[in-house]
């Protein structure tokens, strides 16, 4: 329901820009995009949240409502720690747009909010503000990295390109807008996530495989309406009789085809096929476990699983730590966050038996664990 309920602010601004037809072309792309797929085929993750708030933020700045754009702005911001990093991006397309004022205070703001999340409230709630570090190779800090970037910008620059895979998702990310949001200067408030991905020292930061990409794909695409808008525009004044409706529905169309071009390459390929709606052994076994643990007492629970269990009981992640509660639900058959494979899991498993936890239930590699005097903390 949150990819979908930008749908309609991104047919307001398409239709602005381009007309209606496009309009409905567009938001059927952005539908059945890549990027929506990987994300809705991954875990709830708050990434959920962005579509949304960057196609009001964008649609509503178009609009010239300001305050409407600046409340998404602010919304946007309790998304995740670096979406002031976003906020900023936006400003810098802000102020190219002539209002110099309102993009350095989205600048100012968004980099300030980033600076104090990371550094103060994270820490004062107990989290580590490194945990997302992953720029080892460029520097140990921020300053290190900015001073990497002017002292030696080639391996900066060669270290947005190589491997060949981040070639690979910025070729996914780019063409199915036809390019043309390198036409715009929209693109600038994708860019820091961008970034942030492509200098990583991560693998999974830089593949098609996660949810990632869900954090542009509606700054993307708006970027590519309006580029598009501008390439029509160009190409009109130098060739006075273009039919600029036609133009922007061949553009739009061809949007749409490659939206669905790429379906099969990713998880939305599943709807079609009939074993994707079969309901499997383990996955009965998973639904069973659930219900053999008590609603109202505290469970450490494996990654996958914990989310069923929210609803009614104080959950826990299951990871290789000394216990915390007397009730465990484990998976020693799928490997999982942040186990480093199942063997360890399994291994775990018979260590807590060792510690006095009976097994209740074990079905397809999903084991139920209690004991009934819970561990002291």
């Amino acid at each position: 329901m949150l990819f979908a309920l930008a749908i309609p602010f991104l047919w307001l601004f398409t239709r602005r820009m381009l007309g209606t037809g496009c309009a409905y072309l567009v938001v059927v792309a952005y539908a059945v995009s890549w990027p929506v797929a990987r994300a809705m085929n991954f875990d709830f993750h708050e990434v959920a949240f962005a579509p949304l708030l960057t196609a009001v933020m964008i649609e509503r700045f178009s609009a010239g409502k300001h305050a409407a754009t600046w409340l998404a702005a602010m919304a946007l911001l309790l998304v995740k720690e670096d979406m002031g990093l976003m906020v900023a991006g936006f400003g810098g397309y802000v102020m190219l747009r002539g209002q110099r004022t309102d993009g350095a205070m989205y600048i100012a703001f968004g980099l300030v909010y980033t600076f104090c999340v990371r550094a103060l409230l994270i820490p004062s709630l107990g989290g580590d503000p490194d945990m997302y570090w992953a720029y080892g190779g460029l520097g140990q800090d921020i300053p290190h990295l900015a001073a990497r970037a002017v002292t030696d910008p080639l391996t900066v620059l060669g270290t947005l390109f190589s491997p060949q895979v981040k070639i690979d998702t910025l070729a996914f990310l780019l063409w199915p807008t036809l390019l043309a949001c390198l036409f715009s200067p929209l693109t600038l408030m994708a860019l820091p996530q961008l970034l942030e991905r492509m200098l990583s020292d991560r693998v999974h930061w830089w593949v098609t495989d996660f949810h990632h990409s869900a954090f542009t794909v509606v700054v993307l695409l708006c970027a590519g309406v309006d580029g598009a808008t501008r390439l029509i525009r160009w190409v009109r004044r130098r060739r006075p009789g273009t039919d600029e409706r036609g133009a922007a529905l061949v553009w739009a169309a061809g949007v749409c085809v490659v939206a669905f071009t790429l379906i099969p390459r990713f998880p939305f390929d599943q709807l079609i096929r009939p074993e994707f709606y079969e309901k499997h052994a383990d996955v009965v076994a998973a639904d069973e476990a659930v219900a053999a643990v008590p609603s109202g007492v505290v469970v450490e629970a494996v990654n996958h699983v914990g989310p069923h269990l929210s609803a009614r009981t104080t959950v826990l992640l299951w990871e290789d730590k000394p216990p915390a509660a007397s009730w465990i639900v484990a998976d020693t058959a799928h490997v999982a966050y942040p186990w480093p494979s199942p063997d360890r899991q399994r291994e775990r498993v018979n260590e807590l038996k060792g510690l006095g936890y009976q097994v209740l239930f074990d079905r397809e590699g999903y084991v139920v664990l209690h004991r009934a005097a819970a561990p002291p903390r």
